[in-house]
């Protein structure tokens, strides 16, 4: 077994349809060879603070072990077994030279230490490009201890429902949740053309628009704008608060209102249509002006909490404001919101596929090929490939990139070529004959 004789396996990050099919596929490989496999209760949250004597961890208080009864027809089963956290015992390590820090390692030490009390041999960390940099920075901490402290190996199982992680074509999660936030896009189309009106539609993705652009095209919206569509036509130049002189390039909120006003224009000048979907990104909100996020709270890992914005609805008084102005009439426009209610959403058949090729993924790396320091990944047909944390972490600012939908794709290209174009638009003002889209 190549040293292991107990394993554990950690969750991390946001919930993601197909979770217990990793979760369970990792674990029965491990028991079926007759290993101890542990399940950590909620993440990082109880083994970053570990304490041998005023924080024990407890059996089935903390940790689970995970028995062939507990692993066994849950691959379609919702939540997460294990629960999970975003509990993150690497924040404030920025560099190599912080690993040297014990004022800055306290809690990558707890968790280690952790692991070694309770015998671990090696740790399967799932989780997003967070949890990603969480373990290799736990992977690097071990290299800098004594030659002879024990090494607890470590895989890593990507997962994201937004789609944006290098080293992986598809990570699991993403498909259900396009697929349920596409059904709800496909009701509010129904009861858009009821009523005679609009909804704009912010889909969860963070700041790649992959969900974006796969929710728009499965659920036949009118218009999707991702982060990747912010060029000059959508955006502009202003002050940087933090470096004086210098500029940065902001969303342009007026341009995205006007374009949106555009395709409701279009259709209803050229085909009498009076409903529409659009969707929109909501990592669109970062680029927002400093004014927008002043308020705005960060997670333990630094990012904004962009729910809270609500950029759906802000852009829906927008549009329906200017849509007045520019015609004298009303217009109902609704903002929404999706992403949560998909999160943990019955799998869809290829998340459970592809998470169960992770889990063995995770046995296999660590069993038949002996890695350490490695994420598992598929390509093509689920075969299985390894990539070492060093092809996915910068080596000196120890985080990952985002990997963006990237423009001019096929993928985007698909999303533009269904979508309604808005560059024949004839320009109306209130008070021209015939200008009013009622009388069309």
């Amino acid at each position: 077994m190549n040293g292991i004789q107990r394993v554990a396996i950690i969750f991390a990050g946001g919930p993601a349809p197909g979770a217990n099919a990793v979760i369970s596929s990792a674990a029965i490989s491990f028991v079926d060879q007759g290993l101890d496999v542990i399940g950590f209760l909620h993440g990082y949250e109880n083994l970053q603070n570990y304490h041998p004597v005023t924080h024990r961890l407890l059996p089935d208080v903390h940790y689970r072990k995970l028995e062939r009864r507990d692993i066994q027809g849950v691959r379609n089963a919702r939540g997460i077994m294990i629960g999970t956290s975003r509990a993150n015992p690497g924040k404030g390590i920025d560099s190599p030279a912080d690993l040297l820090e014990p004022s800055k390692t306290v809690l990558l030490r707890n968790v280690y230490n952790a692991l070694v009390d309770l015998r671990i041999d090696a740790l399967i960390s799932i989780g997003g490009d967070d949890t990603l940099k969480t373990g290799n920075k736990l992977f690097l901490y071990q290299q800098t201890l004594p030659a002879n402290a024990k090494r607890v190996r470590i895989v890593h199982l990507p997962k994201t429902i937004d789609n944006d992680y290098s080293g992986i074509d598809f990570t699991f999660g993403f498909f259900t949740a396009v697929d349920w936030m596409a059904k709800e896009v496909q009701n509010l189309r129904a009861d858009a053309i009821a009523n005679g009106s609009y909804f704009i539609v912010e889909t969860m993705g963070r700041k790649a628009s992959w969900i974006s652009y796969g929710v728009a095209i499965a659920g036949e919206a009118h218009l999707v704008l991702g982060v990747e569509d912010v060029d000059d036509s959508l955006s502009t130049l202003i002050p940087d608060p933090e470096n004086p002189g210098e500029k940065v390039r902001f969303l342009d909120l007026m341009r995205l209102t006007d374009l949106i006003v555009d395709l409701i224009v279009k259709r209803e000048q050229r085909d009498n249509i009076h409903y529409g979907i659009v969707v929109l990104a909501e990592g669109l909100a970062e680029l927002l002006p400093p004014t927008y996020l002043s308020d705005v709270s960060r997670d333990d890992h630094g990012h904004l909490s962009l729910g809270k914005i609500d950029l759906g609805k802000l852009v829906a008084r927008l549009v329906k404001n200017r849509y007045s102005e520019r015609f004298g009439r009303s217009k109902k426009v609704t903002g929404v919101q999706f992403g949560y209610e998909s999160r943990c959403a019955p799998a869809h058949a290829f998340d459970v596929i592809l998470g169960s090729q992770l889990g063995i993924g995770a046995f296999r790396a660590l069993v038949e090929e002996g890695l350490d320091g490695y994420m598992v990944s598929v390509h093509g047909q689920l075969d299985l490939h390894y990539v070492p944390f060093s092809d996915l972490v910068n080596s000196e600012t120890l985080k990952t990139e985002i990997r963006f939908v990237e423009r001019g794709s096929d993928f985007h290209r698909l999303a533009r070529f269904l979508e309604e174009r808005t560059d024949d638009i004839v320009e109306w003002g209130p008070g021209q004959r015939g200008e009013d889209p009622s009388n069309i």
